[in-house]
């Protein structure tokens, strides 16, 4: 599962990939400087783990991650192959969910491709260009179930129906995520298509370190451009957020964010943000040769859940032996919690709840 940064070229897009991962992308002060997408595996903060860690000291300890890959800039004309158009809209597609950077703040050494910085236009350059795109999947599509409909078969017309709200709605430069389906249209015949408006987006408000705990005007007016989006949206300062980023010590990072009136680094918020968009969640294993948070989707099942350690689980699976995270911490050890009868034994059907800590029995 991967999450896509994506923007108009010098709002901050690699700056924010090289605080989020370990790999240094280029970061400069000119259009394009990304060319091939780069791809970091990002750790996903979690006091939980920390905690775990405390009660079972392990050997090691493995977080779970989420890939972020830094895609190149984006300009008017994309969906025709202007820029880097068409490479931009073949890695965005490959992702399966947004992190819209737009750039709220005033620098004049930080060159703007639209010489003035107004935020909701540079949203709405990409937003049409996106659309555009999907117009073209959707008339492709739209030829072949016209067909299949006038010859009367039901789901075809069905499908008629539902792809020609998306056709109406991005030529009122709607996006696919905001238009309004029935369940069963965007579960049938939406989803399938894998329009690049309808993945989930997370806008980032880059703004100045003057700005990073309440916003500015720039915030407020995209704020108010996307109150009737799916979507979500953070203040993030970047530059400063590098800053962070390069300070050795905790003690060091602690005393910076203090400073902001900050609680913690934006980029933690921002990567916990991401695979919350990707409908992501976390189980824990806990022994004493290792701690680990695994990453499955939101109601995937205890074998689906097992499928993730090792395929061999999810094939044979018997059991998962169940203790709530909460319990776990409270009572201090899997053995205080089996001694007061605080663990479950679950079957093929149980979804796994966030924060589960599990055993799996398997026979194969």
């Amino acid at each position: 599962m991967k999450a896509g940064i994506v923007g108009l070229p010098n709002v901050g897009k690699s700056t924010l990939f090289n605080c989020l991962s370990n790999a240094k992308a280029q970061s400069a002060n000119f259009p394009f400087c990304t060319i091939e997408p780069n791809i970091g595996v990002v750790n996903v903060p979690d006091k939980r783990l920390q905690k775990l860690e405390e009660l079972v000291n392990p050997e090691r300890v493995l977080p779970a991650t989420v890939d972020i890959v830094d895609i190149a800039g984006l300009v008017k004309g994309a969906s025709k192959g202007e820029g880097l158009g068409n490479q931009f809209l073949a890695n965005i597609r490959e992702t399966d969910a947004i992190i819209h950077v737009l750039r709220c703040f005033d620098n004049d050494n930080i060159i703007h491709v639209e010489a003035k910085i107004n935020p909701v236009r540079d949203k709405e350059i990409i937003d049409i260009e996106l659309q555009l795109k999907d117009l073209e999947t959707v008339d492709k599509r739209l030829e072949k179930v016209k067909r299949a409909a006038k010859t009367g078969n039901k789901e075809a017309q069905k499908e008629e129906v539902a792809l020609m709200k998306a056709k109406n709605g991005l030529e009122s430069a709607v996006s696919v995520r905001a238009i309004d389906f029935t369940d069963d249209e965007r579960k049938e015949f939406i989803t399938p298509v894998q329009f690049i408006t309808d993945k989930p987006v997370l806008y980032v408000c880059n703004v100045d370190e003057a700005s990073a705990v309440s916003g500015n005007q720039y915030v407020d007016a995209v704020k108010e451009a996307i109150k009737d989006e799916n979507a979500e949206l953070l203040v993030l300062a970047v530059a400063t957020e590098a800053d962070i980023a390069e300070l050795e010590t905790y003690e060091e990072k602690k005393l910076f964010l203090s400073d902001l009136g900050l609680d913690e680094p934006g980029a933690s918020k921002l990567i916990r943000s991401a695979y919350k968009l990707l409908n992501l969640q976390t189980y824990f294993t806990a022994g004493k040769k290792e701690v680990r948070a695994w990453t499955i989707h939101k109601g995937d099942t205890a074998p689906k859940a097992a499928g993730v350690i090792h395929t061999d689980f999810e094939k044979g699976f018997i059991r998962a032996e169940v203790i709530a995270y909460d319990d776990y911490t409270t009572y201090g050890s899997e053995a205080k919690v089996k001694e007061v009868g605080k663990m479950r034994v679950e079957g093929k059907e149980y979804i796994v709840k966030d924060g589960d800590v599990m055993h799996f029995r398997f026979n194969v």
